[in-house]
C-alpha cells in the first residue's frame, strides 16, 4: 500500500501497476516537496528494464503496490535544494537504481553505495522519511542530489538512459576487473541482449578484441557488422566451443536464464576471470573441474556507485556510447513488457515521457 508523509504535497502524473496481473495504468500520486538535499526533475525518457516487468507482476514477492517502476530516468532539472549546489535548473541529469543508503559504511565512504545494506532503491524502496520510492514512468521525479548524475551534452537523452542501469552493470565489473587503460586484451560477452549489446560497445571502445557467445547463429551478422565485434561463436556448437578453449582473458556473462557455466569456463586462460551479471531464477551450474584445472574465478557484479556511474558517462561521452533503443509512448507500456517478456526488443525499450517535443 502506498505511504507517503507529511511533506508528499507534490502532485505527479505517472504510470503504476495495481496487482501481480502487471498492467500499467496511469497513476496520480504524490510525491515529496523539494528539500534541501533535492534536486527536482521534469522526467523526459525513462529505460524499460526487465527488473520493471518482476516487480509489476510481484514475481520476487516483495512488491509494495501500487508501484511506479523505473529506474533508468533522463531529465531536466527544475527546481535545486539548498544544499544541492552542485546542479542547476536547466541541468541534463539521469537517475538510476539508487534513492538512499546510509552514508556511513564502509561501502558509502568508498563510493560503492551500491553495495550498502541499506540501500534504498529508486522504486518500491522505503526513503528516509519512511515513504515508498516511485519510480521514473512519471513526469517528476524528487532525488536526492548525491545520487543524480550529469548527462553530457553530446548524448542523446532517449538512447542514454539504459546506460543508467544496463550500462553501470556491465561497466563496474569492466573497470573492477583491469578491462579499462589496459588495451588489447581478449574479451567475451556471454548474450546479446539489452546488456550484451552495451558490453560489446565498451569492449571495442576500450581497445579489446571482443568475441560475442550466444545460442543463436543468427545474432553473428548483428554481433560484428553492427556492434563491431571481432568474433562469434554459438555456445551450442561443441566444434567452435573447443576451439575457442583457453582464448580469452576474460568474459561477461549476461544471460538471464539458467546455463552451465562449465563449457563458457573452458574459454578463459590460466587465471581467467568470468563475472557474471544476469540473474537467472534458478542456480546456475557451476562445474569445479574447469576451476581447479584452469585456476580461473568466477566473481558476481550489481549495478555501480554513483562516482562511477558518473565516471561510466563521462566515457560515454567521450566515445560517443549510447544503447540501441526503440523508443514508445506512455500508451503503449503493457504491449512493450508483453514484448520484454518475448525478448522482443532491440535492444531496450525507452518510454517518451515528456512527448517528442522535448528535442533533447
Amino acid at each position: 500500500m502506498a505511504q507517503e508523509t507529511q511533506n508528499h504535497t507534490l502532485t505527479v502524473s505517472g504510470w503504476a501497476a495495481h496487482d501481480s496481473s502487471g498492467e500499467i495504468k496511469p497513476y496520480t500520486f504524490k510525491r515529496r516537496e523539494n528539500g534541501e538535499n533535492d534536486v527536482t526533475i521534469k522526467v523526459l525518457y525513462c529505460g524499460i528494464c526487465h527488473t520493471d516487468l518482476h516487480y509489476a507482476k510481484n514475481d520476487w514477492g516483495i512488491t509494495m503496490y501500487p508501484v511506479v517502476p523505473g529506474h533508468e530516468i533522463t531529465g531536466v532539472v527544475i527546481k535545486v535544494g539548498s544544499n544541492a549546489g552542485k546542479f542547476k535548473i536547466g541541468d541534463r541529469v539521469g537517475v538510476g537504481c539508487l534513492a538512499a543508503s546510509c552514508l556511513e559504511c564502509e561501502f558509502c565512504a568508498n563510493s560503492q553505495e551500491n553495495y550498502c545494506d541499506q540501500i534504498q532503491f529508486t522504486y518500491n524502496g522505503i526513503f528516509w522519511d519512511g515513504s515508498i520510492t516511485y519510480g521514473g514512468y512519471s513526469n517528476v521525479i524528487v532525488a536526492d542530489y548525491r545520487y543524480v548524475v550529469r548527462i553530457p551534452e553530446n548524448l542523446p537523452m532517449d538512447s542514454v538512459a539504459p546506460l543508467l542501469c544496463a550500462g553501470i552493470t556491465v561497466f563496474s565489473p569492466l573497470k573492477d576487473n583491469g578491462m579499462l587503460g589496459s588495451p588489447g586484451k581478449k574479451m567475451g560477452v556471454v548474450g546479446l541482449g539489452g546488456l550484451g549489446h552495451v558490453a560489446v560497445k565498451f569492449g571495442k571502445a576500450f581497445g579489446h578484441h571482443v568475441t560475442v557467445i550466444s545460442t543463436s547463429p543468427s545474432k553473428e551478422t548483428e554481433a560484428k557488422g553492427r556492434l563491431g565485434a571481432d568474433d562469434f561463436m554459438v555456445s551450442t556448437n561443441s566444434q567452435q566451443m573447443q576451439a575457442g578453449n583457453r582464448s580469452l582473458d576474460f568474459i561477461l556473462d549476461t544471460v538471464s536464464a539458467k546455463h552451465s557455466l562449465g563449457p563458457i569456463l573452458e574459454l578463459l586462460k590460466v587465471d581467467g576471470t568470468l563475472v557474471t551479471v544476469g540473474a537467472p531464477d534458478q542456480p546456475l551450474e557451476l562445474p569445479s573441474f574447469p576451476l581447479i584445472f584452469g585456476k580461473r574465478s568466477v566473481k558476481g557484479s550489481m549495478t555501480g556507485g554513483i562516482r562511477e556511474t558518473q565516471e561510466m558517462m563521462d566515457l560515454c561521452g567521450q566515445h560517443n556510447i549510447t544503447c540501441d533503443v526503440e523508443v514508445i509512448t506512455p500508451d503503449t507500456i503493457n504491449e512493450a513488457m508483453d514484448r520484454l517478456a518475448k525478448n522482443d526488443v532491440r535492444y531496450r525499450f525507452v518510454i517518451d515521457i515528456a512527448g517528442r517535443i522535448s528535442n533533447l
